[in-house]
């Protein structure tokens, strides 16, 4: 019955956690706009729901996601499945597939996207279409993590592809279409949210304790940084190649 104690504890955790949270609204809401809370019944059943959701959450993630997350590294790090323990960084290439993978999946999954891409289409007019940032967003975390998992593997500075990545997103700053600037750089913060971040998490951690000479505090940490990082890039490029399609079809052409 260990897992008792474990939702017992995480639901005095976020008791501990939400009660910051819910102070600061009362306040607001009673001594600076001094009106009574709306429909308090509803507020405090929602917030009731909301601890024990987070709550299953958090014993979820440990029982289920961390440890899948640190399995799933340490067989595709298996030496019998690279040709050696010396294995060149090439020879990672499944680490490599799966990252994408599992980025690309997680992040059609997340349920945070879908909300802002169904508003991004409502302010929009339809201009951005929601299956479309969806994708632009996930082959940005596909591309992310893939590139995460390879200096995790070669032990490059991770600060080389971070200062690199973001000279590419100021140029295509300056050249994307304005409207789409903003959602660009939000769908970066998009990602990092509940189903992402946990897997992503542990897989970095699970890579860095297993391939050889990694240290998990220097190396296991950053993944989610790519995470962050490369869908800024592919969302202004699925703008800017929208844009340039647009023009092909312009009147002037046939």
């Amino acid at each position: 019955m260990s897992w008792v104690a474990d939702l017992g504890g995480a639901l005095l955790g976020t008791l501990r956690d939400v009660a910051p949270i819910a102070v600061i609204l009362a306040f607001f809401q009673l001594a600076v706009l001094r009106r009574p809370l709306p429909n308090p019944r509803r507020i405090l059943l929602g917030t009731l729901w909301v601890m024990v959701g987070m709550s299953l959450f958090l014993v979820g993630l440990e029982q289920a996601l961390f440890p899948l997350g640190r399995t799933m590294a340490a067989q595709l790090t298996d030496p019998r499945l690279l040709g050696g323990e010396a294995a060149a960084w090439w020879r990672y290439w499944p680490v490599y597939a799966f990252a994408a993978a599992i980025g690309f999946a997680t992040t059609l999954a997340e349920p945070a996207l879908l909300a802002v891409a169904i508003k991004a289409r409502e302010v929009s007019g339809g201009a951005v279409g929601v299956t479309g940032l969806r994708v632009a967003v996930a082959l940005g975390v596909a591309a992310g993590l893939a590139v995460g998992t390879l200096r995790i593997v070669t032990g490059t500075p991770l600060h080389h592809y971070i200062i690199a990545g973001y000279i590419v997103v100021v140029v295509q700053t300056l050249y994307a279409p304005r409207m789409i600037v903003p959602l660009a750089y939000d769908s970066g913060g998009v990602t990092t949210s509940t189903v992402t971040v946990p897997l992503v998490a542990a897989l970095g951690l699970g890579l860095a304790s297993n391939v050889p000479g990694r240290s998990p505090l220097l190396d296991g940490f950053g993944l989610i940084a790519f995470a962050s990082l490369f869908p800024m890039i592919t969302v202004m490029g699925y703008a800017q190649l929208s844009a340039w399609r647009a023009r092909g079809r312009g009147p002037g052409r046939s």
